[in-house]
């Protein structure tokens, strides 16, 4: 064991030094959580738009496929 006194001043900071390591580590994870919710968020938009552009491309596809048909009947 060690002869260093333990008072009520080394508890005191002891303390005082783990709550403000819980403090920065509660903020670190603040910002992560933040990060990861963006994330996640443009993800979803990112599906969306990639859904709706899938859509319009078939659209566009259908209305060539018309065309080519209505061109090959006329001839």
């Amino acid at each position: 064991m060690s002869d260093e006194r333990i008072d009520l001043a080394y508890i005191g900071g002891a303390l005082q030094r783990l709550t403000d390591e819980v403090a920065s580590l509660r903020d670190d994870m603040q910002v992560l959580t933040a990060i990861v919710h963006r994330l996640d968020n443009s993800h979803t938009r990112l599906l969306t738009e990639i859904r709706a552009t899938h859509s319009q491309v078939s659209r566009l596809g259908d209305r060539v496929r018309r065309l080519e048909t209505a061109e090959e009947n006329e001839k």
